[in-house]
C-alpha cells in the first residue's frame, strides 16, 4: 500500500506497520500456494512468517546418516500432503560449510510467461556483500579493466549490470544486466587441480559475462573465452589462508538458460528451454552436453578418466573420487532443492523462490559459525519484450529475516549508497601480500540490519513484530512489481529510478 499522495510503487516512509488492502494473514505458508493472491505476471503477495518454517516444519529421517539428511511430509496452502524432502542439518555441523544454492524455472514451471531466477550467496560469516550499479559503457581502444587480481583486455562497450558481490572484490556472486541477463556461480572442486596462483575468480566471471554479454548464451560465450585464455585461480575468501575453488554457474535471460560446469580450463555446458533447474556445489551436468570445450574429452583421455568408450558424462568424468564434505553436503541440498523445484511446478513465482531460498532445514538457507547466507537474489523475467524484469535483492545476511528489494533498469537510476560499502586508501585486498590486515566494510543498511538481528534475538516479542513489518514492506515490493507487469499502473520514469533507493531508505527507517 502507498502513502498518501503516492503511487502504488512507492514505499511507505514510516516505520508504521502497515497491510496492503485486500490482504490477510490467512493459514498460507511461506512456501505454499495461494491462488486467490497470485497474479499472472510471475510474482505473488508475499506470505507472513509462522514459528516455524512451513515448507519444511517437522521431520524424520529416512535414509543416510540421520546427523546428516532427514525428511518432511509437507502440505501445501490447500492442505494436500506434499512428497518428502530431505533436508541437510547444515547449521553447526562443518566447521566450513561453504554452499550455494542456484534456481531458475522457465514455462511451463512457471506461473506465467516469464523466467525466474533465484541465488543465495553462501560466504564466510563476516563478509558483506553489497548492491552495486555500475551505468554502460563506453571504452577506448587498448583499455584494460581491473578485475580482482589480475587486468584484461576491455571491450568496445560494456552493458549495464547491478551486482551482489562482496565488498572487498571487483566481481560478484549473482547479478543482472539492463538485457535481462542473469547469472550466478557456486564454487566446486574436481579431478583438476585448483590454481592458488592469481588469475580471474568465477565472481569475476559472473560480472564480465554480464557486462559483455547480451543474452545468456553470449555471457556464455564470454566466460568460457576468458576462462581458456586467462584460467581461473587465486583465493576467494578475505583471510591470508588461501581458499580456492572451480566454479559452476547458472545464466538466464527472457526465453531460456544455461547450466555452465567447469574444471580448471575445461568446460561443459546444458541448455535448458523449459522447466526448472538447479545448481549446488558439484558438478551435475551428465551426458546432456549442449557445448563443450574442444579439448575436453581428449583431456579425459589422456588422464586416465575416460577410456572414450560409451557416452560421455562431465560429472562423473571429472568429479573427484573422494569428495571433500563441502561438497558431499551439496549432493543433500542439491536433491532438496530439486524436490522444491518439482512440488511448485506450474506455479513457480518469485515469492516461490524467496521462500526456497528462506529454507533453513534444507541447507540452502545457512548460518552457521563459518558460513552464512550473505545475500540473495530473485528475479522476474518476463518472455514479453515490453514488460521490465525486476530483481529483487536483499543486501543483507540471512533472507529469513531479510528483506528483498526490487530494483529496475531505468535512465537516470538514483544511487542507493546505503548498500555501498566503504572504500579504503591502503585496501588490504588490493595490497600485496594481500590480506594482511581486516577493515571494516559494513554498509550503513548492513549495520542497522545487524542491530536489529541482535533485537530479535535478544527480544523475541519485539523480534516478531519487526520481522512482520519487514514482510510488509516486502509485500507491497512484490504487489507494486505484480501491477506494474500486469500493466495496472503507468509509473512515472522517476518512480522507476528512485524505487530500489525508496526501498533500502524505508527498511532503515523501520530499524530506527
Amino acid at each position: 500500500m502507498a502513502r498518501p499522495g503516492a503511487t502504488a510503487l512507492r514505499p511507505p516512509a514510516t516505520g508504521r506497520r502497515r497491510r496492503p488492502n485486500g490482504t490477510g494473514r490467512g493459514g498460507r505458508g511461506r512456501g505454499g500456494r495461494n491462488r486467490e493472491s497470485r497474479g499472472g505476471d510471475g510474482t505473488e503477495a508475499a506470505a507472513d512468517p509462522g514459528p516455524e518454517d512451513p515448507i519444511c516444519p517437522t521431520a524424520a529421517s529416512t535414509e543416510g546418516d540421520p546427523e546428516d539428511s532427514c525428511t518432511a511430509r509437507r502440505k501445501d496452502g490447500r492442505g494436500v500432503t506434499l512428497p518428502s524432502v530431505p533436508r541437510f542439518r547444515m547449521a553447526g555441523r562443518d566447521p566450513a560449510p561453504s554452499s550455494c544454492d542456484c534456481f531458475v524455472a522457465l514455462p511451463p514451471h512457471t506461473a506465467a510467461p516469464a523466467v525466474v531466477f533465484g541465488k543465495n550467496a553462501d560466504r564466510p560469516r563476516h563478509e558483506v556483500q553489497e548492491i552495486a550499479y555500475i551505468p554502460s559503457a563506453v571504452h577506448r581502444p587498448g583499455d584494460k579493466v581491473q578485475c580482482t587480481y589480475i587486468e584484461i583486455e576491455q571491450v568496445e562497450r560494456t552493458h549495464a549490470v547491478v551486482l551482489s558481490r562482496p565488498a572487498w572484490l571487483w566481481g560478484a556472486e549473482m547479478g543482472a544486466n539492463e538485457h535481462g541477463v542473469c547469472v550466478g556461480n557456486e564454487g566446486v572442486w574436481t579431478r583438476e587441480p585448483v590454481g592458488e596462483d592469481e588469475a580471474l575468480l568465477g565472481m569475476d566471471l559472473v560480472r564480465l559475462g554480464l557486462e559483455r554479454g547480451g543474452s545468456a548464451r553470449e555471457a556464455l560465450d564470454v566466460i568460457t573465452a576468458l576462462l581458456e585464455k586467462h584460467g581461473q585461480g587465486g583465493s576467494c575468501k578475505e583471510e591470508p589462508t588461501p581458499f580456492v575453488y572451480h566454479n559452476t554457474f547458472l545464466l538466464a535471460d527472457r526465453h531460456e538458460a544455461w547450466v555452465l560446469e567447469t574444471a580448471g580450463s575445461y568446460w561443459a555446458a546444458q541448455r535448458i528451454r523449459e522447466g526448472s533447474r538447479n545448481i549446488s556445489n558439484q558438478l551435475s551436468i551428465g551426458t546432456d552436453i549442449t557445448a563443450e570445450h574442444p579439448g575436453l574429452r581428449q583431456r579425459a583421455q589422456s588422464q586416465g578418466w575416460w577410456s572414450g568408450a560409451g557416452q560421455f558424462s562431465f560429472a562423473e568424468v571429472f568429479s573427484l573420487a573422494q569428495q571433500p564434505p563441502r561438497m558431499e553436503a551439496a549432493k543433500t541440498r542439491y536433491r532438496a532443492g530439486k524436490e522444491l523445484l518439482q512440488q511448485h511446478a506450474g506455479h513457480i513465482t518469485a515469492e516461490t523462490f524467496m521462500a526456497i531460498l528462506r529454507d533453513k532445514d534444507s541447507g540452502i538457507c545457512v548460518d552457521s559459525e563459518g558460513f552464512r547466507t550473505a545475500g540473495s537474489m530473485v528475479s522476474v523475467l518476463p518472455q514479453d519484450p515490453a514488460l521490465p524484469c525486476i530483481h529483487f535483492f536483499t543486501a543483507t545476511p540471512d533472507p529469513s529475516r531479510s528483506v528483498f528489494k526490487p530494483f529496475i533498469f531505468v535512465p537516470g537510476l538514483k544511487p542507493a549508497p546505503q548498500v555501498i560499502s566503504p572504500t579504503f586508501r591502503d585496501d588490504p585486498a588490493k595490497k600485496v601480500p594481500r590480506f594482511q590486515s581486516a577493515v571494516d566494510r559494513r554498509h550503513e543498511l548492513y549495520r542497522r540490519h545487524q542491530a536489529a538481528l541482535e533485537l530479535m534475538e535478544k527480544d523475541q516479542a519485539r523480534g516478531r513484530e519487526l520481522l512482520q513489518t519487514l514482510r510488509d514492506l516486502e509485500k507491497q515490493g512484490l504487489e507494486a512489481a505484480k501491477a506494474l507487469l500486469a500493466g495496472n499502473v503507468e509509473p512515472r520514469p522517476e518512480e522507476l529510478a528512485e524505487l530500489f533507493f525508496d526501498c533500502v531508505d524505508a527498511e532503515m527507517k523501520f530499524y530506527k
